[in-house]
């Protein structure tokens, strides 16, 4: 039997957080185009990650059908689209091994599909105790409830709400769509430069 964890059980989200995929997400919208004869904005895409794909397709203003189908597409591109292009953040790797070092468990709570985010997981040689897609915001929260995270990490105003919603402290990343200083107006307990400051932070709560 494995020996139990005592350390902290921490949340990750992983678009712009763990990972840099924004030059492949260009690529895959710029598929999708082809695709479907389409004019989409793959730059402004990919700037604005953080919520499942449905819903940014609906938020398009395509009708349901249409917006299953671009996922779908989406989806099966994406192997070879954005995993090669995508890059760890600073101190990704590090914020993940800080985790294990005080024995603690690693989540990577994602509203990336789940499948895509085990191709960059294992891009990467990242060993984590949980990996759950298809998620945002609250729902986020539900899952790390669920697994008494003691902290999520994330870069979007949704994963504060998603440690809000767990009552875990939210730990924000100033390397995505916000600033720091929209980060800590939008509630986050914690706003770090990036993933580099991390392991100090943790090391200061247990």
């Amino acid at each position: 039997m494995a020996a139990q964890r005592t350390g902290p059980t921490v949340g990750f989200d992983l678009d712009m957080t763990l990972i840099d995929p924004r030059p492949g997400m260009v690529r895959a919208i710029e598929e999708l185009n082809r695709e479907f004869g389409l004019t989409l904005d793959g730059d402004h895409f990919a700037a604005n990650l953080g919520p499942p794909l449905l819903d940014s397709m609906r938020a398009y203003g395509f009708d349901d059908d249409m917006a299953q189908q671009l996922v779908q597409h989406f989806r099966s591109v994406y192997p070879t689209a954005v995993i090669e292009e995508t890059t760890a953040l600073p101190g990704a790797t590090e914020a993940l091994a800080a985790v294990r070092e005080l024995g603690g468990r690693t989540l990577v709570i994602t509203g990336k599909y789940q499948p895509n985010a085990a191709l960059h997981l294992k891009a990467f040689g990242w060993e984590v105790d949980l990996l759950v897609g298809d998620v945002f915001a609250a729902a986020k929260g539900e899952v790390l409830r669920e697994e008494g995270a003691t902290s999520y990490v994330g870069d979007h105003l949704g994963d504060i709400v998603g440690a809000r919603t767990a009552g875990a402290t939210a730990v924000s990343v100033a390397t995505g769509p916000y600033s720091a200083d929209q980060l800590a107006e939008g509630g986050a307990d914690v706003v770090l430069r990036d993933l580099t400051e991390f392991p100090a932070w943790l090391e200061q709560q247990v």
